[in-house]
């Protein structure tokens, strides 16, 4: 494994936490500036302890971070997110792209294939057309 490549185990933890409408928009707001839990709990028709879950999950998954800063605990993005999100993107199209490519090169060759494959016409059974019988 190439060293700068994310585990599984991370990209899992990626995928998970961007795969729910409500950690994507928790994401959003982070980007757009700090953000205290609770204020951010204030968005959405759920708990304050629902919203620090989906927090975890964001934090677990390193595209945020949180501060504690006195009483309040401050959200922001990490630098890096985005970078580690297209990077897992980026080889999840490479694997895809290669196997579309492998895939091309047989079809390529299925011309010779074909030529192979083919049983001749006089050993195979006829059908009758009406009935689906063989003859």
């Amino acid at each position: 494994m190439v060293v700068d490549e994310l585990s599984d185990e991370a990209v899992d933890r990626l995928f998970h936490a961007l795969a729910d409408a409500t950690r994507r928009d928790i994401l959003r707001r982070a980007v757009r500036g700090e953000s205290s839990v609770s204020r951010l709990a204030e968005a959405y028709p759920m708990s304050l302890a629902a919203v620090q879950k989906h927090i975890g999950v964001l934090e677990r998954a390193g595209l945020i971070a949180k501060e504690r800063r006195g009483r309040e605990q401050l959200v922001r993005t990490q630098p890096d997110a985005v970078r580690r999100a297209h990077q897992a993107l980026g080889q999840l199209e490479s694997a895809w792209r290669g196997r579309v490519d492998r895939m091309a090169e047989v079809l390529d060759g299925s011309s010779e294939i074909d030529e192979f494959s083919r049983i001749d016409q006089s050993v195979r059974p006829r059908m009758n057309s009406k009935k689906g019988r063989l003859r």
